[in-house]
């Protein structure tokens, strides 16, 4: 991608490489590209490549009165990829990485990859609470990117500390909203979210994800509308719009309790010759960062 140069114009992106500079760091990146047990055929491995070029699309330049660049209140590292993270040895890895991070980075975004990362990037930011942005409720049995609230409620992360916010109707079935109710996990449906609105929704999920402990942020593009997540292979008519995820990312990323994030589901294979879905994951990046930087 060849893109223009303007020195009064830095481009979003363009990050300190972890390993070579020391820290502590407000934002570390790490890309995890899992793919092999999704339950669609997913290129979504391409992902944390594409978005990293995505990002240099933008400027980390907030708007405002005066306006804010980020890379001026906020130290953001890139940690490189976990390069094989399916599997019992890849999550591993993937875990360890993210808790070796954590030691001098106060907020990690994994950049995916399939929704299985959740399971392990959580883990690894030893997170007590979990708040998903997602069309699904992710408790299928097995291992896949259907089933990380599944196997992280089975690990012991408490489910009365589980929020998630997107549930859509036609995208799951009744066993497993049965199953979320027996456990206790928080729902907010989309069509709650299109009564009540983004602000009230954001504020439920953190009150029940929150309390004493850290908060993991699941961030599946896949809760969005199709026509704005074309790249995610579960995305479906009628979820959120592109300006809704981004302000639900940006004031959950803003409480101090978050510690890790991943963005997950882009197949950027599939997307559209606009990139628009990897452009969309790569605003989240961002939103993640804006959220970071309220918290100063």
């Amino acid at each position: 991608m060849t893109l223009s140069h303007d020195e009064h114009w830095p481009r979003a992106g363009e990050w300190d490489r972890f390993d070579d500079a020391p820290g502590p760091w407000d934002a570390a990146l790490l890309g995890a590209p899992a793919f092999r047990t999704s339950l669609s055929p997913t290129g979504a491995h391409a992902t944390p490549a594409a978005v990293r070029d995505a990002l240099r699309r933008y400027s980390a330049t907030l708007m405002g009165n005066p306006p804010v660049d980020l890379n001026d209140v906020l130290r953001i590292a890139d940690a490189g990829d976990v390069s094989s993270p399916d599997g019992t040895d890849g999550e591993a890895s993937l875990r360890d990485r993210v808790r070796e991070l954590r030691r001098s980075a106060e907020l990690i975004i994994a950049l995916g990859g399939d929704n299985s990362i959740t399971y392990a990037v959580a883990q690894g930011a030893q997170a007590r609470g979990l708040i998903t942005l997602d069309a699904h409720f992710d408790l299928r049995d097995g291992v896949s990117n259907g089933s990380p609230v599944r196997r992280l409620v089975e690990d012991g992360l408490d489910p009365h500390r589980i929020a998630q916010i997107g549930i859509a109707d036609f995208a799951n079935s009744a066993a497993y909203a049965r199953r979320a109710a027996d456990l206790g996990i928080t729902v907010i449906t989309l069509d709650e979210v299109r009564r009540e609105g983004i602000d009230a929704a954001v504020a439920k999920a953190l009150e029940v994800a929150g309390g004493r402990g850290s908060i993991h942020l699941d961030i599946d593009v896949d809760v969005c509308d199709r026509s704005v997540a074309p790249g995610c292979p579960a995305s479906v008519p009628g979820g959120l719009a592109a300006w809704e995820l981004r302000t639900a990312v940006r004031a959950i990323a803003s409480d101090a309790r978050v510690v890790s994030a991943d963005i997950v589901e882009v197949d950027a294979t599939a997307d559209t010759p606009d990139a628009r879905t990897v452009r969309l994951a790569a605003l989240c990046v961002l939103e993640l960062l804006a959220g970071k930087a309220a918290q100063k």
